[in-house]
């Protein structure tokens, strides 16, 4: 097994994020990334460090406007006389079209309005930095796929799946999964995503709603009363040419393993009928029972019985970090669902 991971990853830190309207510790931190790497270690194989991207790349799958937006925020932000240490909004830009051709702003409280989509995008000096090291190492996966592997870990810290072509939420700023998917796609691959997080993956949807050359499935908990609230329901499957190339499982809080499995089999079902080359597993650890947001209860054993479920599609995988954050069974969760993915 291959793990690629850019150390730059780390210098992402953000104190808090917000929740019910408070400031609250954030566990996207740091941190994640030593627990993950003792499930690699466990897990045996390598750890390669990715070549850098460029906006070339990330315009794969996201707005130019937004990549502009995001290297310039830090010291546009920091030029406000009084402005607070964060780039925050105190204005949301709702119901907007994605790249409405007119109403986009040329102030950057504006513009942090219409793309910084929650409370839980914390942005600081590094921030940027860290999300295209994170891009740089799905990227860097999804080429070795290309280029022969059949099974690639790409540990992305900060996440991706919530990240919109023009929108951050969701601790997520650039799409990995999505942009490996692409690079993949752009490379004359077929190519599916099966998102395994307790999240709906509300962003790697959006980008590919209207599109029936990748599949996008997602496993989940109901929205109805989980984030991401507005996306992730069943009806949810596609609009034009992508009709039908949108799958969506919400499933109730506190699931276990035994309903996850039925679930995963009807994912799994459409991924083959779908007959892709490549799986691109967007790997969320947060359906454990020790995760801190409580969504599902996975248990460690379990994420190797996930992971043989998966493998036996016989499909090259690029597994990609999602969520799942500090607990006593994260590391240990990791190198279970590796051992079972390489079975």
């Amino acid at each position: 097994m291959i793990t690629v991971f850019d150390d730059i990853q780390r210098l992402h830190n953000p104190p808090s994020f917000i929740v019910a309207g408070k400031a609250q510790p954030i566990p996207e931190r740091p941190e994640r990334i030593d627990i993950l790497l003792e499930g690699v270690k466990s897990s045996g194989g390598v750890v390669v460090a990715p070549k850098s991207v460029g906006n070339e790349t990330l315009s794969l799958v996201h707005d130019t406007r937004y990549l502009a937006f995001m290297d310039g925020l830090w010291q546009r932000w920091h030029r406000q006389p009084n402005a607070a240490e964060y780039p925050a909004p105190n204005i949301h830009a709702l119901g907007r079209p994605s790249l409405a051709p007119v109403g986009y702003p040329d102030s950057v409280v504006g513009q942090c309005g219409y793309h910084l989509g929650d409370g839980s995008c914390p942005f600081m000096d590094k921030t940027w930095d860290a999300a295209k090291a994170s891009a740089a190492s799905a990227v860097h996966a999804a080429r070795l796929i290309r280029d022969g592997e059949r099974f690639v870990y790409a540990l992305c810290r900060p996440p991706g799946h919530h990240a919109a072509s023009d929108v951050a939420a969701g601790f997520c700023y650039i799409n990995n999964s999505a942009l490996a998917a692409e690079v993949l796609n752009r490379a004359g691959r077929r190519v599916a995503i099966l998102d395994i997080d307790v999240h709906h993956g509300n962003g790697t949807e959006a980008i590919f709603y209207d599109r029936a050359d990748v599949l996008t499935v997602s496993i989940h908990a109901d929205p109805r009363r989980f984030y991401p609230f507005f996306w992730g329901y069943a009806e949810e499957t596609g609009r034009g040419e992508g009709e039908g190339f949108n799958l969506n499982l919400p499933l109730p809080r506190g699931t276990r393993i035994d309903a996850y499995r039925t679930a995963l089999a009807q994912a799994l079902r459409r991924v083959g009928e779908f007959g892709p080359e490549i799986l691109v597993v967007a790997a969320g650890l947060d359906i454990s029972i020790d995760d801190p947001f409580q969504g599902f209860a996975i248990e460690t054993k379990d994420f190797a019985v996930i992971g043989r479920d998966i493998a036996d599609l016989k499909l090259p995988l690029l597994v990609v970090q999602e969520g799942g954050y500090p607990s006593p069974s994260l590391g240990a969760n990791l190198a279970s669902l590796l051992e079972g993915l390489r079975a």
